[in-house]
């Protein structure tokens, strides 16, 4: 499988480095500079993905619309983590508080979810979609930075080492030892 995931366009509250999570933020009116990124990143995707996917919230349909796709599914595996108490506050505040394990064990953080359970549903999502050739996915920051934790290191505990920008696009591609049981334990 070819997995190319885009974290979705800005809103205000990245601006503002505020927490957004299951909030249902839209993205801020597309500049210049956002066009740019989003012309060279096009140059880069391929002319037919098996499948194009958004997660549910607003924001990740809004940077696929902006990238010519009109036509995609919803998935809710591709949700961001919700931030609990945290969501509408600054980002380094979250990280003040659990700065014990935020960048080295996020595993162990329980937000309005835990930080587990978002690794569970980025493994059932690979496991979901496993067998499609290609996928296109508009995702959230920490999905994607959790995913690419889980592919480059075998963990998510690395997550919050890596920084995913908005409107970043980046592809993994898995073969089928990737998905057998043990190695990544799917």
């Amino acid at each position: 499988m070819e997995l190319t995931l885009i974290r979705h366009l800005p809103t205000e509250w990245n601006v503002k480095g505020v927490l957004q999570g299951s909030r249902n933020i839209p993205i801020l009116e597309i500049n210049n500079v956002n066009k740019e990124d989003i012309e060279k990143n096009k140059k880069r995707l391929k002319q037919h993905y098996s499948l194009v996917l958004t997660s549910e919230l607003t924001r990740t349909q809004q940077t696929a619309n902006a990238y010519g796709y009109d036509h995609f599914e919803i998935e809710p595996l591709l949700n961001e983590v919700h931030f609990g108490e945290f969501e509408g506050k600054e980002k380094s505040l979250l990280i003040e508080t659990h700065k014990k394990n935020w960048f080295t064990n996020p595993r162990e953080i329980i937000l309005g979810e835990k930080i587990t359970d978002l690794e569970t549903r980025m493994l059932e999502f690979l496991q979901k979609y496993k067998d499609y050739e290609s996928i296109l996915a508009f995702g959230h920051g920490s999905w994607i930075r959790a995913c690419v934790s889980y592919f480059r290191f075998g963990t998510i505990n690395k997550m919050n080492q890596l920084e995913i920008k908005n409107n970043q696009m980046l592809t993994i591609e898995a073969g089928e030892e990737e998905f057998e049981i043990g190695r990544y334990h799917i």
